[in-house]
């Protein structure tokens, strides 16, 4: 499997992770504030990287169209903030158990 990705890819994920951790905190905390300015951040800059490898490796393709970034990478952002919660959220049970 042949993953190439560029500087150009890393920085859309990097600043889409922005946009998608904040998203994320609302969705899991159920508040405006989600975790927190830099907590979102610093959960979507995570996310963004996992949902991109993810999408690029599986080669999703969603067509969603452009605006200045694509909303491909927004939801692919979204949905690698959610499984690193999950992933978090699974290793804070196990060991406070």
């Amino acid at each position: 499997m042949n993953i190439s990705i560029n500087y150009s890819q890393i920085i859309v994920w990097l600043i889409v992770g922005a946009l998608a951790g904040s998203i994320a905190g609302v969705v899991v905390r159920r508040t405006k504030e989600g975790f927190g300015l830099f907590t979102n951040l610093g959960i979507g800059l995570v996310g963004a990287l996992i949902g991109g490898f993810i999408f690029k490796a599986l080669h999703i393709n969603l067509k969603l169209g452009k605006i200045s970034v694509s909303l491909e990478d927004l939801l692919s952002a979204f949905i690698g903030s959610l499984i690193f919660l999950g992933v978090v959220w699974f290793f804070k049970r196990r060991w406070n158990t």
